[in-house]
């Protein structure tokens, strides 16, 4: 006797039957990977990533580089002792090496190779560059991508129609555009508070984390009416989707995004705006 389960189609096969239809272009296509979510053929996650992986070959670098006013560079000028700690506080894994200006890029530095440094050997900054790779802003993701992997390069600068430096783009950033936000090693664990004070004055905030429970940890207060999260509020402020690096003031703090996507605000930096006397004695 047969067994009923074995004459089920399998997922494949269930699936198969959605793609036999052929689309005859993109719009059919997105519709019938909806269908079969809809038909619980995929789920959302899968159905977000195809749809990521659409998204891709049709957008260009220009889409979701890290602007020039944003990178985080390093002088070949200063010596380690005065950089070093801005490598620390910045936590990125390289650095672009500018040589008086951002636009005289001369080299990628790993902040690995800075342990160089701190075991005495002889260290001079040069050494250590690697080559930087420029792309144009119009470079399609999905070919810039194919480049990262096999080049074994993370990271290019992309350059202007003039020949200046506008930003810059890491392979992070393109994968983020297929499966959404990558947790690294400086991301909240989601065991943690949403609220993390860092002893400087500063505090580090996940974007949903409730108005209510913000304006009880700090004493301020923002209305929910409009905004259920802190990421909504930080989003009305700014009207649109702010990138890594956008600092928006808001009443008497500044908000700076720490990680977002083209999609969402996860973290964000929170610190009290100086007053005048402040400022003054600075």
């Amino acid at each position: 006797m047969d067994d009923p389960e074995s004459s089920k189609p399998s997922l494949l096969e269930r699936l198969s039957v959605f793609l036999l239809r052929e689309p005859e272009d993109r719009a059919q296509l997105v519709h019938l990977l909806h269908s079969a979510y809809e038909h619980n053929l995929l789920d959302a996650d899968a159905l977000s990533m195809m749809e990521g992986v659409l998204q891709v070959s049709e957008s260009q670098v220009r889409e979701i580089m890290i602007p020039r006013a944003q990178m985080d560079v390093i002088d070949i000028s200063e010596p380690p002792d005065q950089f070093i700690p801005f490598v620390i506080e910045a936590a990125h894994s390289r650095f672009p090496v500018i040589d008086g200006d951002k636009d005289n890029i001369i080299g990628i530095l790993l902040a690995k190779d800075l342990l160089r440094y701190y075991a005495g050997e002889e260290f001079d900054v040069r050494d250590m560059l690697r080559p930087a790779v420029f792309v144009p802003e119009s470079k399609r993701l999905n070919v810039l991508l194919r480049d990262f992997r096999s080049n074994r390069n993370h990271i290019a600068l992309v350059a202007d129609e003039y020949g200046g430096v506008s930003g810059m783009v890491t392979i992070e950033d393109v994968l983020e555009q297929i499966v959404g936000d990558i947790e690294d090693e400086y991301d909240f664990d989601e065991d943690e508070d949403n609220i993390i004070p860092d002893g400087k004055g500063k505090w580090r905030v996940k974007a949903d984390t409730e108005i209510g429970d913000f304006n009880e940890a700090l004493g301020t207060e923002f209305s929910d009416e409009e905004c259920d999260t802190v990421g909504g509020l930080v989003l009305k402020a700014a009207g649109q989707l702010p990138k890594r690096g956008d600092q928006m003031p808001i009443g008497e703090l500044i908000f700076t995004v720490l990680r977002a996507d083209s999609r969402r605000l996860y973290t964000l930096l929170v610190e009290r705006q100086k007053t005048a006397t402040e400022a003054s004695n600075l």
